[in-house]
């Protein structure tokens, strides 16, 4: 099973993926976590150039190449050969944070973009997506060190937020959206029960 986690900055996607990563272990599954961009060194490569501040001014559409590119490679060589050997495979962030942050966010085209990693990705999909919803002023209140993305201005991340939801909408069985301001513990449950449910259909 393929589960990715999406949302806005400060959302908290790290602690709910690590709670769920061990709670699926310890019912016996083998759980690979990874994250986007990254997961392999030409990924975490990438990750540098698109999200450090030293490149500041990044053009847009070159930003969502690297993207798509960093994803290609994290598919074929992380994601799929996992998915193969039975592991269930937990990612931060997937094809719909490019949509949301490049397509929307840059408006470069949401059709666009999720096209190009379509394409990048071989067509590869999520069973799951888990979107912790979050307004972006709560959201960015929470980080610290802000990294190239993070330091957008407020509107840009509102954009951001509702392309998530905009998404979601679109695809309910595909989604589960849930309030980021809930308590860990609340939140925690949710998606176990919604990720056990997914893997007792199949």
């Amino acid at each position: 099973m393929f589960i990715a986690f999406e949302g806005g900055e400060g959302a908290g996607k790290s602690t709910q993926e690590a709670l769920l990563a061990a709670s699926l272990a310890d019912l016996g599954h083998r759980v690979v976590r990874t994250r986007e961009p990254g997961g392999t060194p030409a990924g975490e490569a990438i990750r540098h150039v698109v999200l450090s501040p030293e490149f500041e001014g990044l053009e847009p559409r070159a930003e969502a190449l690297l993207f798509a590119a960093a994803r290609g490679e994290h598919a074929a060589r992380v994601i799929r050969p996992a998915l193969e050997r039975g592991d269930v495979v937990i990612c931060d962030r997937y094809i719909d944070s490019s949509v949301a942050y490049q397509g929307l966010g840059r408006d470069l085209g949401t059709k666009r973009v999720r096209d190009l990693s379509m394409w990048a990705t071989g067509d590869l999909l999520p069973d799951l997506t888990i979107v912790l919803d979050v307004n972006p002023e709560v959201g960015l209140a929470r980080l610290s060190n802000r990294d190239r993305l993070e330091a957008e201005p407020l509107l840009y991340h509102q954009r951001v937020r509702n392309a998530f939801l905009l998404i979601a909408a679109d695809e309910p069985d595909r989604y589960l959206v849930l309030d980021a301001t809930l308590g860990v513990a609340v939140l925690a449950a949710a998606i176990l029960e919604r990720v056990l449910a997914e893997l007792d259909g199949r």
